[in-house]
């Protein structure tokens, strides 16, 4: 079925979760992974965030009551922060951030990207599990020869495999190398990078792993052999910065994906303040890097006040997708960087 894509329409379903007053997620949970496990049942992986900025991922086992509202048990932690990479001694925080999660058929593994912040900061991270509950760390990714900074976030390994730009067979993952700006002051750091050209901003690239050493051993999904940046068609929104959301799932002869983008926010009372949207891309199922839509208006923003108000104003953070049907996905976002939001993405046929 062909999709008209600029006929998606996104529709709130409720709040998943929020904190409960555990000690464990007293600053906040949000920013979830999901995954479908082998028996069928959707998985949740937040992050949750203690006192002192500590950030761990959870592991939420979920069902569906018959009103339709999601029933969330925690069952313990994918990880905790115990490597070295994920660990430090400053009073700023550490730990395991931000979690994207994909089932990769070919090599029959749950993968799970995250962010690793630690002595030298954010940097991409790897996890594997056979079944989505118990997981092994890889270690941090190395982009070999890409000469990009090691500071690094947003990572998510599309499902399938592709074909590099060099036309090497490969695992392909989404990350986002982040500017090394010497400035405090959120006013002069929001000036600095809005001089830049929008190509120096901070954008999406996609990173290919080969697929062949993969095979042989799986530790080798942390060597990236490739890494280009992404050139998303203009739109009205993401002018500050662009970065992935959920990871993509497979429309069709395309890959979908929900990403985020960052704008100044356009009011009186908040000079210098950002805000945080959602929106779509389309890839080439065979071509990552030729995008075949984008959204021209943001697919959603922050509106409702538990995504206007919290720990960080005005965001809405996509990092979770679940394939409803060949046409409707549900959304799991991140709301303010205090609580996790639902909604409904649903794709139209072109008529």
């Amino acid at each position: 079925m062909p999709i008209d894509f600029a006929r998606a329409k996104f529709e709130r379903t409720g709040i998943v979760l929020k904190p409960n007053g555990l000690e464990a997620e007293r600053l906040g949970i949000l920013n979830p992974a999901c995954a479908r496990l082998r028996d069928g049942t959707l998985q949740l992986y937040p992050r949750m965030v203690a006192a002192g900025n500590i950030s761990r991922i959870g592991s939420f086992r979920t069902r569906e009551s018959e009103g339709g509202t999601l029933v969330c048990e925690q069952q313990g932690y994918a990880l905790e922060p115990e490597a070295e990479y994920e660990l430090r001694t400053e009073a700023n925080g550490y730990g395991c951030e931000d979690p994207r999660v994909t089932f990769i058929e070919v090599i029959d593994r749950y993968v799970m990207a995250y962010v690793a912040f630690g002595p030298r900061g954010p940097e991409v991270a790897v996890a594997i599990s056979n079944d989505g509950l118990k997981w092994e760390r890889l270690g941090l990714v190395q982009f070999a020869g890409s000469g990009e900074p090691f500071a690094d976030k947003d990572a998510a390994f599309f499902p399938a495999p592709v074909r590099s730009p060099s036309g090497v067979e490969s695992l392909a993952l989404y990350h986002r190398p982040t500017l090394q700006l010497a400035i405090t002051d959120p006013v002069e750091a929001l000036r600095a990078i809005e001089a830049l050209p929008p190509q120096r901003r901070e954008g999406i690239a996609i990173a290919y792993i080969a697929l062949e050493p993969v095979r042989r051993d799986v530790r080798a999904l942390c060597t990236v052999a490739e890494t280009h940046r992404v050139t998303l068609p203009p739109a009205n929104w993401g002018l500050i910065k662009t970065g992935a959301g959920a990871p993509p799932v497979r429309v069709g002869d395309a890959w979908l994906s929900v990403i985020h983008g960052v704008d100044e926010l356009d009011h009186p009372h908040h000079h210098g303040g950002l805000r945080y949207c959602a929106g779509l891309i389309v890839h080439d199922v065979r071509h990552l890097d030729r995008i075949l839509y984008r959204s021209p208006e943001p697919l959603f923003v922050p509106e409702v006040r538990g995504e206007v108000r919290g720990t960080v104003s005005h965001v809405v953070f996509p990092t979770g997708l679940d394939r409803r049907s060949d046409s409707e996905f549900d959304v799991y976002y991140g709301m303010a960087d205090y609580e996790i939001g639902r909604g409904r993405l649903r794709l139209a046929a072109s008529s």
